[in-house]
């Protein structure tokens, strides 16, 4: 799926908290090897909260300054 398919999905972003899971499960929850699909879903939580609003709820997501803070430790992360 795609961003648009999965910001629709109910409940948003959810097939990309799902993808994480699994991914989890199959990697003895090594998240490092799952680092891709944790990107993924950031992406799709950023766009749903741009769509709308900071004050709008995904189970999926997490609060939308809590988003950003780990985005931005990600991104810090890779320019290390």
């Amino acid at each position: 799926m795609g961003l648009k398919e999965d910001l629709e999905s109910k409940p948003p972003c959810h097939p990309r908290a799902c993808a994480i899971q699994d991914c989890l499960g199959k990697n003895n929850y090594n998240e490092a090897k799952c680092s891709h699909l944790i990107d993924a879903l950031y992406e799709c939580c950023d766009a749903f909260y741009k769509k709308h609003g900071d004050n709008a709820t995904s189970a999926s997501c997490p609060k939308a300054s809590l988003l950003r803070l780990k985005m931005k430790q990600r991104q810090d992360e890779r320019n290390k």
